[in-house]
């Protein structure tokens, strides 16, 4: 069996659920796909927000604990890297920096060389890489 085709979701602990919200949604443009909030759902604890595009074979879920929060803790190492096969247009940087990102120097000198790295609200790095995958 192949597991070639599966949906990978990528979850992280979130500190700011608004803050990442406006950086991915605002910022990148993902979608909301899904969302919980033990203020009004008393199945859970975790305060979830789900984003991603609707058609792609992945997603970010970010979690927040209220009672019992967990610090994200990213390293320089930690990247989400979505490859644009193109230049990166200068105005979604500036959007996502007006969203709560920052730029920044990349670890790796590949990635600068081959893109734009940004932390997201909390700290974890998306590189927006100008090579294509494949």
């Amino acid at each position: 069996m192949t597991y070639a085709n599966a949906h990978v979701r990528i979850a992280r602990p979130s500190t700011n659920l608004q803050a990442a919200e406006r950086f991915w949604v605002e910022g990148l443009g993902l979608d909301v796909l899904w969302r919980v909030d033990p203020a009004t759902d008393d199945h859970t604890e975790y305060a979830l927000l789900m984003v991603g595009w609707t058609d792609a074979a992945w997603h970010l879920e970010l979690a927040d604990h209220p009672g019992e929060p967990v610090k994200p803790t990213p390293t320089d190492e930690d990247l989400l890297v979505i490859y644009l096969n193109g230049p990166v247009p200068d105005e979604l940087v500036e959007r996502l920096e007006r969203c709560g990102g920052r730029r920044v120097t990349a670890r790796n000198p590949y990635w600068d060389e081959w893109g734009v790295t940004i932390e997201d609200p909390d700290g974890y790095r998306l590189v927006l890489s100008t090579r294509d995958w494949g």
